[in-house]
């Protein structure tokens, strides 16, 4: 086969570009080796290793992406076959490994985190099941993983929780999300704690739902306060902890801005170009009676824990982005983005009118 001269000079230049060097052998917390090859980006190995314990919910797909986009190998816990193929394709080949795994199995936790550098544990539940209350999964799950992670050697270790987790909340989702991170903080004193707030996304259940279920969101006359923020920040935030050798205690992360309900639903109505919902606002003790006729179904749309959460505001601390090197953004700059399929097909390509202030307007303008 011929060559080009051009050809013959552009390869030893490849070759050269592939070698390794000093300063590619990193030694990491546990004292492991990780030599990083590869062009940077998506195709790189930094030689590292995470475990995303809760990777197939809302939140976990985006840390998975931007981990591996990062270079990171990361191992994917999953339960069932088909809710982690859509995970396949956020890494590289050989950079996404499928493992499943229980809750209650020790054996497949270890095996799951035993070549692991960092853990994070993204498992919650938003309701209680038969099979799983909340206290199993938020203190006893989290604890158990946390245990196995110490015991396997693994230096760093994060628990995500909530920003409202309070060990006094009259939110049993809350109350056992404090326990949880205690538990946590005992077995695995370096543990960093990270508290988002309400996440609003593609799949979330927070702006999306507004759209579907304003009524559920009247409750409490729409006063409830919340700092809703956007799940890429989370994610980023997460991944940025990757880089860091060490960082224990608790990492709030809130929205930039405190918002009612009332605002979020005239937000809603505003770049849908809908009128805004004219339900009634329902008590709260008809609602946790609905919500626990609706507990019958196999996928509730309301929790009677959840009725309870609609009434409780954001905590009203500082955010710690700082310390992961980011600025959440305005849910105001994001929402079209995730709204946009609610208007009808005349409305679909108009421009995005906001409310002309953050307080309660219903006009549409």
């Amino acid at each position: 086969m011929l060559t080009t001269t051009s050809q013959c000079v552009r390869l030893p230049r490849a070759l050269a570009s592939q070698k390794r060097a000093l300063h590619d052998l990193v030694t990491l917390p546990s004292g492991k080796p990780a030599i990083r090859y590869g062009p940077p980006g998506r195709s790189a190995v930094t030689g590292n290793v995470a475990t995303v314990f809760g990777c197939t919910g809302f939140l976990g797909r985006y840390l998975i992406a931007k981990l591996a986009r990062a270079g990171t190998q990361v191992i994917v816990p999953y339960r069932e076959e088909d809710s982690k193929r859509h995970l396949k394709v956020t890494g590289d080949l050989g950079q996404i490994v499928n493992m499943e795994w229980d809750l209650r199995d020790e054996n497949q936790i270890a095996e799951c985190l035993r070549h692991s550098d960092i853990v994070y544990n993204l498992v919650g539940r938003d309701y209680e099941t038969k099979n799983f209350k909340f206290s199993d999964v938020h203190v006893t799950g989290a604890a158990r993983i946390a245990r196995i992670a110490k015991e396997s050697g693994v230096t760093r270790f994060v628990q995500v929780s909530h920003l409202n987790a309070s060990p006094d909340s009259t939110s049993q989702f809350y109350r056992t999300k404090a326990e949880g991170e205690e538990a946590v903080k005992e077995i695995f004193p370096t543990a960093t704690i990270v508290r988002p707030s309400a996440i609003y996304g593609y799949e979330d259940r927070f702006l999306k739902n507004m759209a579907v279920w304003p009524i559920w969101w009247k409750l409490n006359h729409m006063q409830t306060r919340v700092r809703p923020v956007h799940v890429m920040d989370v994610a980023q935030a997460l991944s940025n902890l990757n880089d860091v050798p060490v960082l224990p205690g608790t990492l709030n992360l809130p929205g930039p801005s405190e918002l009612t309900h009332e605002y979020l639903l005239n937000l809603v109505s505003h770049v849908t170009y809908r009128p805004f919902s004219r339900a009634p606002v329902v008590p709260k003790r008809i609602a946790i009676v609905l919500a626990k006729a609706a507990q019958s179904v196999w996928w509730p749309a309301l929790s009677p824990d959840e009725v309870e959460r609609r009434y409780i505001d954001d905590v009203d601390v500082p955010g710690d982005w700082d310390k992961v090197g980011l600025e959440p953004g305005e849910i105001e700059d994001h929402a079209i983005t995730y709204l946009r399929m609610y208007r009808s097909a005349e409305n679909y390509s108009r421009p995005v009118v906001l409310p002309a202030s953050r307080e309660s307007s219903y006009d549409l303008a």
